[in-house]
């Protein structure tokens, strides 16, 4: 609240500055029309009128009721000299009417918009504004003129109250409002994240446990025991420490470390997917770059998708061997899988199948990325996988 009636303040403040210092320039320019005020009463109007400007500045930038009331006393003095001093007993001419009312009504008037945000301020424009219209009727009753001053200076501190008193009411609702669209924009963005980590730990079991449990189904068939053993025994460490609060960081396809969160780790190579294959019976031909040059969180995802796809040739298409073509051009780097294998066909996948929709596709676009997939019974599998350098 305190920073909502800071923002108030400030605005009212420089709707005061702006609105006073405007009238006090128009003022000046009624005052310098030729022959319209004696010489001696001009430079004494003129030098009050910027001492009035100063104090309207001033009170622009600090707030101070102590530069309301020299804006208003330096008015009143201006509007006293003209009234009384210029022409007396004579009727007022039309530039010195013309300066009165826009001192009265514009120049002094603007300070009615800080004295709206509270009830002592409210009684000191009551003073103020009963102390000007005072002085501007007297004005008009000893040098006979009309009473056009009087309505204006009237209407311009009816005016600026008002402004005054609407702004000092809708800038706390719009804060308000504000504040609620952060609070709801924070909320969402919290069940974003919660929902990617609900994504994240699915792909962490499926490219983990679930893919060790699927080979435990099938007795290790095709798999070095040893292999076996030793996969079983990561997801067994990594269980054990994601139920104490570790941060799961993948490392390559199926093998994940535990790590503060405040570390990241670098990007692998290929040869780390390669290897991991071999052990488990699938010969990888590789054609193409050795090396992808990624940021590594880009990386980490390529090739945990690339792992991924290899683990699905392994499974599912029945051959041992599978070939990855890299390539890349000035704004991506692509990897395309393929297999001789039994091939499947893609309208007869289901949605729930996680496998690819999780640990592929969705990995890659959480990076900017996309993948691609080819097959038909019979005649094997082809995926393509794209991300961004």
């Amino acid at each position: 609240m305190q920073r909502i009636f800071k923002e108030r303040d400030r605005m009212l403040r420089r709707i005061t500055q702006s609105a006073g210092l405007a009238g006090s320039v128009t003022a000046v320019l009624c005052l310098l029309v030729p022959s319209a005020v004696g010489g001696d009463v001009l430079v004494s109007c003129i030098l009050l009128v910027l001492a009035m400007a100063g104090g309207q500045y001033l009170l622009g930038q600090t707030g101070a009721l102590r530069w309301v009331i020299c804006t208003v006393l330096t008015g009143l003095a201006t509007i006293l000299l003209l009234g009384f001093g210029s022409h007396p007993g004579q009727a007022l001419n039309v530039a010195e009417e013309s300066a009165i009312s826009i001192i009265a009504a514009g120049a002094m008037g603007s300070v009615a918009a800080v004295l709206v945000v509270s009830r002592a301020r409210i009684i000191l424009l009551l003073a103020l504004f009963s102390t000007t219209i005072g002085v501007v009727l007297a004005v008009a009753v000893a040098a006979p003129s009309s009473l056009f001053p009087l309505y204006l200076a009237a209407t311009g501190w009816l005016a600026t109250s008002l402004l005054g008193w609407w702004v000092s009411q809708s800038v706390p609702r719009v804060l308000h409002r504000i504040a609620a669209i952060g609070r709801a924009h924070r909320a969402e963005r919290h069940a974003s994240e919660l929902e990617a980590q609900r994504r994240q730990d699915a792909r962490l079991l499926h490219d983990t446990v679930l893919a060790t449990l699927t080979l435990l189904a099938h007795s290790g068939v095709g798999v070095n025991p040893e292999a076996l053993r030793q996969q079983a025994g990561d997801d067994a460490r990594l269980l054990r420490q994601l139920r104490l609060g570790g941060l799961p960081t993948p490392r390559r396809s199926g093998v994940y470390t535990l790590e503060p969160a405040t570390e990241s780790s670098l990007g692998n190579t290929l040869e780390s997917v390669r290897q991991r294959f071999g052990r488990m019976g699938l010969e990888v031909d590789w054609h193409g770059s050795g090396q992808v040059l990624l940021p590594s969180n880009v990386l980490d995802s390529f090739l945990l998708a690339l792992g991924e796809c290899l683990e699905n040739v392994r499974r599912h298409s029945g051959v041992k061997r599978a070939d990855v073509t890299i390539t890349d051009d000035e704004t991506t780097v692509r990897a395309m899988v393929t297999d001789a294998g039994v091939g499947f066909d893609l309208g007869k996948i289901g949605s729930e199948r996680l496998g690819f929709a999780e640990s592929v596709v969705a990995r890659l676009r959480d990076v900017g990325g996309n993948a691609r997939l080819f097959s038909s019974p019979g005649s094997g599998t082809t995926v393509v996988l794209e991300v961004p350098k």
